[in-house]
């Protein structure tokens, strides 16, 4: 049986095991039974509407057109890397503390291996970053069965890595794990432990669970002590409102403008007592990242007009420049949506081109990035960026 070949329903089946779905899982986000689910998969009832397949395409995070069998798959976008991933965190228990059963990595040599994988990261060098990963979090994990806590914070950022990229390239389920295994670790150090909620926060958003998000981010700020006092910590101070940006957007993923908008103040107030040189978890926090991340409440609150202005603001902004590669793609990803919620095509195209250029990887393997260009790419004639840009991740043939 060809491709062409292949029944509608199948081909369900076949990206929602890819996506590590439960037929419950799907029909929950689908908004059907799974009984309805599961005859669909069979052949039973016929998936003929097109408003549902594209319900269904969204959930399953591919294109329409690869439902229904007009043309191939998008190219590989990172699926056989986060498999490898996903294998790394399922060996976690394989060798318990004091097992001895590898030689572990010197905390001088790991601090290394996790700033190189920071460095990817912030650069947006997905691919690496998968590469990287799975090794990363053995010898992370090795590392701290033989010291304890002088490789605790390096074993959290590990799995902080692992669960950003993972959120990167719409694996929340699995970005949630990691970001768990973080948390665990850290319990008992405040510092670590609000370094693994921000990558927590992030997975409990991306699983439509904001709620659970803000109370997790803010817990977690509250704890590390009050950004304001004379004697604050700097590095408690960066973390703090780097917590609170995500408190902002998780409530914003809830439709909670006033709350998005009181904890995007909050998280101002810090930054305007920022200082980058005591930023040693690299996170860019600082009145910049408080600008952009103003940007995306206002798109997750569908209000693109607000989103529009003030990422016209935040791009003339002297900070804007200082914001890591993967942040600035990032926002204009989001500058794409907010252009396309108020029927501005072209300046969606450039906003993606633009971001395209900066760090491809943002655009081409996100896939909330390639619904955005495919958006873009149907809304018209496309400007020949954005059309080189949709036959190059293959949403055009």
């Amino acid at each position: 049986m060809t491709g062409g070949d292949v029944p509608v329903g199948r081909r369900v089946a076949q990206w929602r095991v890819r996506r590590r779905m439960t037929q419950q899982m799907l029909a929950d986000r689908v908004g059907k039974s799974k009984s309805w689910v599961d005859k669909v998969e069979r052949g039973v009832r016929a998936l003929d509407r097109f408003s549902v397949i594209q319900d269904v395409a969204r959930v399953l995070r591919v294109e329409p057109a690869t439902l229904l069998g007009r043309e191939n798959p998008p190219p590989a976008h990172g699926d056989e890397g986060v498999d490898g991933v996903g294998a790394a965190l399922a060996r976690y228990d394989l060798f318990p503390i004091g097992s001895g059963h590898r030689d572990s990595t010197s905390t001088d040599e790991l601090g290394r291996r996790v700033d190189h994988a920071w460095s990817a990261y912030r650069h947006a060098r997905y691919p690496q970053v998968l590469r990287l990963v799975p090794e990363l979090l053995d010898a992370a994990r090795d590392t701290y069965a033989g010291d304890g806590d002088g490789a605790c914070g390096l074993l959290v950022r590990a799995y902080r890595i692992t669960a950003s990229v993972l959120v990167k390239l719409g694996e929340p389920d699995l970005a949630w794990l990691a970001a768990d295994r973080a948390v665990t670790v850290a319990a008992g150090h405040p510092r670590w432990t609000a370094v693994a909620a921000v990558p927590l926060g992030q997975a409990l958003r991306a699983t439509g669970r904001g709620r659970l998000a803000t109370t997790v981010t803010i817990t977690a700020a509250n704890r590390i002590g009050d950004p304001a006092a004379r004697d604050a910590s700097p590095v408690g101070a960066a973390l703090a409102g780097t917590l609170w940006v995500e408190a902002a957007l998780a409530a914003a993923s809830c439709g909670d403008a006033r709350s998005a908008a009181e904890w995007l103040g909050v998280a101002a107030g810090i930054a305007g007592r920022a200082d980058d040189r005591h930023d040693p978890h690299l996170d860019g926090f600082g009145p910049a990242a408080v600008q952009v991340a103003h940007v995306a409440v206002a798109v997750e609150l569908g209000d693109g007009a607000e989103a529009v202005t003030r990422h016209e603001t935040a791009i003339r902004s002297e900070g804007w420049r200082w914001l890591p590669v993967e942040h600035r793609a990032a926002h204009l990803v989001d500058a794409a949506r907010a252009y396309l919620q108020i029927g501005d095509l072209l300046r969606a195209g450039r906003a993606l081109t633009e971001a395209d250029r900066l760090a491809p990887a943002e655009v081409r393997m996100r896939p909330v990035a390639r619904t955005v260009l495919a958006e873009v790419a149907r809304g018209g004639p496309a400007p020949a960026g954005v059309a080189h840009l949709a036959t190059a991740v293959g949403l055009t043939r």
